[in-house]
């Protein structure tokens, strides 16, 4: 029998995929917010707004499978609507309305006045970067450009997102200003690619002259760089991160693979030598720099010479932050001309190699950290510990650093110093000073 719900027009938001997701999603609740309407993140409401991931495959079933069960929840008179909007939406919205005609309405990356407009909500201009955060209070994800100009052949990114838009320095240095009177103590920059920052606006990059004005807003104490692309990468960034104390030494920079015929194939634009050089220069350029970086394996024609060439390149280079994936064949991307001739468990047993090293290397380096002192920001409490991170670590992607929350009392937000007195392969354990 069906009932009726008794949320009467709260709406839901739920997000599924990347930090832009989530920067969109938090976007779409200040809109809704600012015009009266209820809005929570991934609680309970009649009104339900899936913002869908489409990157990888994944991902896409994720998604798929997100939205089946709100309309399971349609059927039974829990949820009233459900409108499904993001990436998968803007890339497959013909083949969703076939197949999955219960859902309300779809929307597109770019369809967020429309959307507003369906669920009775005004689309206000003058909101200059208000947003609901919906992880802590005390970081954001800071979105400065959006789409991507670079013709990676496995990357479906361009065709959901568009070509690379870059944001206005001034109406950045705004948002930021906002976010920091309402706590915000760490700006998490992401983009598809930051290094192209500026082009299309100024007809040169500018991510160094944003970050020299970012760090001048008072409250603003960290400042963390996601998804540099290595070709063109912007020179003068590497003097800034190391004459400027807020900018983390950290640099986020998805490099993929590393064999020359793959990187040929996958239309990267650098060769080994160039990427292994630039590498270099930032270990040079800037003391103790962090690198994170993501490869795929499993790449239409990846040889088992090629993989052996990644392997050793992982073990040469260290990295103290990596991520592998498995590939993804993706229509409308150029690779996908290509045969997808590498079998599944043999992308799964790669996979599974590279992040083994990787473990070592992790591991190794966490070992090297005991006794050392670092400032820690406390996200949050969980069970017996409080959970922070030091400037090596970015949300949800990095190490965490554990603190006994029996023995010791940490407030939500704030920078500590944290003696390291143990680790394991993707965590540390400290004792906070001061106390």
């Amino acid at each position: 029998m069906r009932t009726k719900s008794v949320k009467k027009n709260k709406i839901n938001v739920i997000t599924l995929g990347c930090s832009k997701n989530i920067y969109d999603s938090e976007v779409l609740m200040g809109q809704l917010k600012a015009s009266g309407k209820e809005v929570v993140h991934e609680e309970e409401g009649n009104i339900v707004v899936i913002n869908t991931c489409g990157f990888i495959d994944n991902a896409k079933e994720e998604s798929v499978t997100t939205i089946l069960e709100q309309i399971k929840k349609k059927e039974a008179g829990e949820v009233d609507k459900v409108y499904v909007t993001g990436c998968l939406s803007e890339r497959y919205k013909p083949d969703l309305e076939k197949e999955i005609p219960q859902v309300d309405q779809y929307f597109g990356t770019t369809d967020l006045p429309q959307l507003l407009k369906v669920l009775k909500a005004d689309y206000r201009h003058e909101l200059v970067g208000e947003r609901i955060l919906t992880n802590p209070k005390h970081y954001a994800y800071f979105k400065i450009a959006e789409g991507c100009d670079r013709p990676c052949s496995f990357c479906a990114i361009p065709l959901m997102r568009g070509t690379h838009k870059s944001v206005p320095i001034e109406a950045l240095v705004q948002r930021a200003k906002i976010l920091a009177k309402e706590g915000v103590k760490e700006l998490i920059l992401i983009a598809q690619d930051l290094t192209y920052y500026g082009l299309d606006l100024y007809k040169k990059r500018r991510l160094a002259d944003l970050l020299k004005e970012l760090v001048s807003i008072e409250g603003i104490e960290w400042i963390r760089l996601h998804y540099a692309f290595p070709t063109g990468f912007p020179e003068e960034v590497l003097e800034v991160m190391r004459e400027e104390e807020k900018i983390c030494n950290y640099l986020d920079i998805p490099l993929q693979h590393i064999a020359d015929p793959i990187l040929k194939s996958m239309r990267r634009g650098t060769t080994q030598a160039k990427t292994t050089a630039l590498l270099h220069k930032f270990r040079e350029r800037v003391s103790g720099i962090v690198l994170r970086t993501s490869l795929i394996v499993g790449y239409p024609g990846e040889t088992e010479a090629d993989f052996e060439i990644l392997k050793n390149w992982v073990k040469s280079m260290r990295f103290e932050r990596l991520g592998c994936f498995t590939y993804s064949h993706e229509e409308n991307t150029h690779a996908y001309h290509l045969k997808d001739d590498v079998p599944l468990e043999i992308k799964q047993k790669r996979s599974n190699e590279i992040m083994e090293i990787q473990a070592q290397i992790s591991w190794e380096h966490n070992q090297s950290l005991i006794g050392q002192v670092y400032r820690c920001l406390i996200d949050r409490k969980e069970g017996n510990h409080y959970i922070g991170r030091t400037f090596m670590d970015s949300p949800d992607v990095d190490n965490e650093v554990l603190i006994d929350a029996a023995q010791f009392y940490l407030k939500l937000g704030d920078f500590t110093e944290v003696k390291i007195t143990a680790a394991t392969d993707f965590d540390l354990i400290g004792i906070p000073l001061n106390q």
